[in-house]
């Protein structure tokens, strides 16, 4: 795949895994297979998609794996860019789709206080083009602009876009671990993966996942970002339209 490219840009990764060892096969090991690859077939320009979750390893396996990822890039000869994306949300995305459901029925629950960053779906791809095709070193991170979002503001921009106002849930961080506690037990005894695991469940309530200002990408290969309106109504539209959402 990587023979005769002018760039790659490394996106797939494991975002659900039962271990450490899962998320290493896949994020870590994937990754330097990748590096692997494109250095045998004489490509220079390499664009690693990593996380912010990258910027606190200690929270979960995911982070910490994402971490280690950067480091086998870093680590290679090659022309290198990593994107660090907050939440992506958009047309076909699955991760985001059981909040949309969530809020569709009525209620939202809240992780804690916290302050995230958001992009579109369509803006990070656009974002990947650019940098592929331009000399931009090092480490950036990238989002719509806004400057990061509370949880119960976007719980409430999904209420909007779905013609509803959703009751604001905040339990106590003890009962989400107790819940994150049973919901891999449960996943366990039923072998798959859980929805609600600790590192997820610390993620989420992490103070801050807010797009730092020293490595924000410049405005000339962002573009003009997709507000969360629109971008929010337009995702809703095409989950309807695709029977993923009533």
């Amino acid at each position: 795949m990587c023979a005769g490219a002018d760039a790659v840009i490394h996106i797939a990764g494991t975002i659900n895994a039962p271990d450490r060892a899962a998320y290493d096969a896949g994020n870590v090991a994937g990754t330097a297979s990748i590096v692997a690859a494109a250095q045998a077939a004489g490509v220079r320009r390499f664009v690693h998609v990593s996380s912010l979750a990258a910027r606190e390893p200690g929270l979960s396996d995911y982070g910490a794996s994402k971490a280690a990822a950067e480091a086998v890039v870093l680590g290679a000869n090659l022309d290198t860019v990593i994107i660090r994306p907050p939440g992506v949300y958009g047309p076909g995305d699955r991760e985001t789709l059981s909040f949309f459901r969530m809020i569709s029925r009525g209620f939202a629950v809240l992780p804690g206080p916290g302050r995230f960053s958001l992009i579109e779906v369509g803006d990070l791809a656009g974002v990947l083009l650019a940098i592929a095709g331009n000399a931009y070193p090092g480490l950036a991170e990238v989002d719509d602009g806004h400057g990061g979002y509370t949880h119960a503001e976007l719980a409430s921009a999904i209420g909007a876009a779905l013609g509803r106002r959703p009751r604001l849930l905040r339990p106590p961080l003890g009962l989400l671990r107790v819940a994150a506690t049973l919901d891999t037990a449960i996943a366990t005894i039923r072998e798959r993966l859980p929805t609600l695991s600790h590192g997820r469940v610390a993620t989420f309530a992490h103070p801050d996942w807010v797009v730092q200002p020293s490595l924000a990408l410049s405005a000339h290969l962002r573009g003009a970002p997709t507000a969360l309106e629109p971008g929010l109504a337009a995702t809703v539209a095409w989950y309807r339209q695709h029977g993923w959402l009533s």
